[in-house]
């Protein structure tokens, strides 16, 4: 067990997995708890959530799951006030929540827009809106907002909410980090590119513009995209949200952390 966040109450959304193996916030809730930390896992997905805190557990580390849906704002304002009120504080807030719906401005349904933004912006505004106050009152935190590589690039998926969505998150993360800089709260983006996650595997999207449904193939072909000759796992991110919820990134804030092994540098 490591001590870089050692007396630390991490509160992690998104902390479970979209299925079997290693999602981004599940690998980033326990390393976050195997360097000290004491974890809050929020998951829509209550046997996931669940599983994560397991694991943290078996380790001999403290954590706590709880179920909410990030698309509810009375659902966020509860499980702040679940994590404050378990623990005492909250030292890091990491927003690790996305849906990834494939269809250019012409296809997409307004619904779905709506629904995308609410997920993958509002819910991030939300969460921030209500830490944001304690962190004020216990004199500084670090706040670490997944975003990604689409952001930037067109990466060769018409996702137009998520290249959208994502891109408004990197932009809000830096106008709160330069409002709230006085107040020691860092405000962080971590910016994955392609990753093996079991979240691009159970997008039946993705695997379709890719390979026409074959995920095997969608492997390989976002292999060969990569300069590095592989596609990232959630560890890469995991360990970027580690070096930012820790003291070690103290003087940093307003970052976009590109975790990609090189892939926007060709897309450009």
């Amino acid at each position: 067990m490591g001590e870089r966040l050692s007396g630390k109450v991490a509160l992690v959304v998104g902390a479970g997995s979209a299925g079997p193996g290693w999602g981004n916030g599940k690998a980033t809730a326990v390393l976050f708890a195997r360097e000290g930390a004491k974890v809050f896992c929020v998951d829509r997905n209550p046997d996931a959530a669940a599983e994560t805190v397991e694991i943290i557990r078996s380790e001999g580390g403290e954590a706590e799951a709880f179920q909410a849906d990030v698309g509810k704002h009375e659902d966020i304002a509860a499980f702040v006030a679940a994590c404050a009120a378990r623990f005492g504080r909250i030292d890091v807030l990491d927003n690790n929540v996305g849906l990834a719906e494939v269809g250019g401005v012409v296809e997409l349904p307004e619904e779905t827009w709506d629904r995308m933004f609410q997920i993958n912006l509002k819910s991030c505004f939300l969460a921030m809106k209500h830490v944001i106050p304690i962190m004020e009152r216990q004199g500084g935190g670090s706040i670490i907002n997944i975003s990604s590589i689409a952001s930037l690039r067109y990466t060769g998926v018409p996702y137009a909410t998520y290249y959208a969505t994502k891109a408004a998150m990197n932009h809000l993360s830096r106008t709160t980090a330069v409002e709230y800089a006085p107040k020691h709260i860092r405000v962080n983006c971590v910016m994955p590119g392609l990753m093996k996650t079991p979240m691009v595997e159970v997008s039946a999207g993705l695997a379709k513009s890719y390979a026409g449904g074959d995920v095997e193939a969608m492997w390989k072909a976002r292999d060969a995209q990569v300069p590095m000759g592989h596609m990232g796992t959630a560890w890469d991110v995991a360990h970027a949200a580690l070096f930012l919820a820790s003291d070690e990134s103290k003087y940093v804030t307003g970052l976009d952390l590109v975790v990609d092994g090189g892939v926007t540098l060709k897309m450009a």
